[in-house]
């Protein structure tokens, strides 16, 4: 059974971009029936093009990336979440949707975490400046991705699961 993670950022053009790739990408790689979506309470309508560089430097594929809303996901067609994580400030503040599918399948809200990273398109220093900050929040977010897939998810229960993804935002 395929565990679907939700990754939310207001305007889900650089981050949840960010999020959604390393995590599919590092899925594929190590075999696991993960699946990472994005979405933003208030979507850009774009991707933020140094989020696409940074992802395709890394040979992530990013084939039908697109920005959208997390309304996406409150419909009877969207995938059954079993974890949803907020990886900016402002969303997490945001009172979100009810989103279906629960942990493991099994009904109910999904497990929610907030792992706050600062925001690489404010970087300063121009481009370059730019390119590298989207480049080491690429490898931050990448880093506890992988953390996240190392967890046994279709086995962990509720509170479990809840405890095990703070702990990774702690380390």
């Amino acid at each position: 059974m395929t565990v679907h993670v939700l990754i939310l950022c207001t305007h889900n053009s650089a981050r949840s971009v960010l999020a959604e790739g390393m995590l599919n990408h590092w899925a594929k790689k190590l075999g696991r029936d993960v699946r990472a979506h994005s979405a933003g309470s208030a979507p850009s309508g774009r991707i933020n093009p140094f989020a696409l560089e940074a992802l395709h430097r890394a040979g992530v594929d990013t084939t039908g990336y697109r920005s959208k809303s997390w309304d996406e996901f409150t419909t009877p067609d969207a995938p059954p979440l079993s974890v949803v994580i907020t990886v900016c400030d402002s969303a997490a503040a945001e009172q979100c949707p009810v989103f279906f599918g629960g942990h493991g399948g099994g009904g109910g809200q999904p497990v929610k975490a907030h792992w706050g990273y600062p925001d690489p398109s404010n970087a300063e220093g121009g481009d370059e400046g730019k390119r590298r900050a989207f480049e080491l929040t690429r490898q931050a977010i990448g880093y506890r991705m992988l953390q996240l897939l190392h967890l046994p998810l279709a086995t962990l229960n509720r509170p479990a699961l809840q405890q095990r993804l703070a702990e990774i935002v702690a380390s």
